[in-house]
C-alpha cells in the first residue's frame, strides 16, 4: 500500500529485516539499527536506546599498528573519520589505498585529522594483517561490544563506510566513501555536503538513500549545465535550512 511504501521511504528502509525505534512523542528516530541492539542488550539494559556522544561510545584504549596503545581521548580536538571496513571485502581494500594517500596529504597540510578503524575482519590476524597496512588508529578487535556499539551509533548497514565527525564530535557526512574517492586532492576536506552535485559513479549510491531530484541537462553546451546549477541551488539550500531546523535528515 501506499502508506507502507511511505514508511519505506520515509525511514530508508534498503534491507529487511530492518527494526528502527521511534520516540513516539516527537516521531524522531531514536535508533535505526534496532537488530543489533536486541542481539547486543537482550535484557533491555540500556533501553531506551537512545543515541549516545561518539565520545561516551568510543571511550577506551585505541590502538596502532606498531602494538602501541593510546586513550580515546587523544580524539579530541580532531576531525575524525570512523572507518567501518574488513579485509575480505575487495572494495574496503581498494578504498583503504585511496585513504591511506588521503590522510597523509590532509596530515601534510596542517589538519588535525585522525582514523579510527573499527574492523568487520572475521579473525583476530586478518584485523592484524589488514591493520598493518594502515597508518591510523583502530578499536581493538577483541573489543567486540565497543565495535558494535559504534555500528549502532551510525546505523552502519555496509561496508566500507566512512562517517566524518567535525572536531565536536558532531557528524559532517556518512559519504565519506564517496567524497575521498571523487576529491583526490582532498580539496574540499571536510567535506562538508554540497546542496547540488554532479551524478557520477562513486556518488549514485545516494540515489538509494532518500529522495532525490535529478535534472539532465545537454553535457555538450557547458554554459547549460552551470545555468542549471544555478537554478535549483537556492532551491536545495532552502530544503536542507528546512531539514536542518527540524534536526532532521534532508
Amino acid at each position: 500500500s501506499l502508506f507502507q511504501l511511505k514508511l519505506w521511504n520515509k525511514y530508508r528502509v534498503s534491507n529487511i529485516p530492518s527494526l528502527i525505534f521511534i520516540d513516539a512523542s516527537t516521531g524522531k528516530v531514536v535508533c535505526r539499527n534496532g537488530l543489533l541492539v536486541i542481539r547486543d542488550d537482550p535484557e533491555g539494559l540500556e533501553f531506551p536506546w537512545g543515541p549516545k556522544p561518539f565520545s561516551e561510545v568510543v571511550a577506551g584504549p585505541l590502538l596502532r599498528n606498531n602494538g602501541q596503545t593510546l586513550d580515546s581521548s587523544a580524539l579530541e580536538g580532531s576531525h575524525v573519520g570512523v572507518y567501518f571496513s574488513a579485509h575480505w571485502c575487495p572494495p574496503c581494500r581498494s578504498l583503504t589505498r585511496v585513504l591511506v594517500e588521503s590522510y597523509r596529504k590532509i596530515k601534510e597540510a596542517g589538519q588535525k585529522f585522525e582514523i579510527l578503524f573499527v574492523s568487520a575482519d572475521r579473525s583476530e590476524d586478518s584485523f592484524k594483517q589488514y591493520f598493518s597496512e594502515m597508518p591510523w588508529v583502530a578499536v581493538p578487535y577483541a573489543d567486540e561490544a565497543r565495535r558494535s556499539r559504534l555500528n549502532r551509533l551510525y546505523g552502519i548497514q555496509g561496508i566500507p563506510t566512512l562517517i566524518v565527525l567535525d572536531s565536536k564530535g558532531e557528524v559532517i557526512t556518512r559519504q565519506g566513501r564517496v567524497e575521498v574517492l571523487n576529491d583526490i586532492e582532498c580539496r574540499e576536506f571536510p567535506w562538508h555536503p554540497k546542496p547540488v552535485l554532479e551524478l557520477t559513479d562513486s556518488n549514485a549510491v545516494q540515489l538509494n538513500e532518500g529522495p532525490c531530484l535529478v535534472l539532465f541537462v545537454d553535457s555538450e553546451d557547458d554554459g547549460e549545465s552551470e545555468a542549471a546549477k544555478q537554478l535549483i541551488q537556492p532551491i536545495a539550500e532552502k530544503i536542507i535550512a528546512k531539514y536542518k531546523a527540524k534536526e532532521e535528515e534532508a
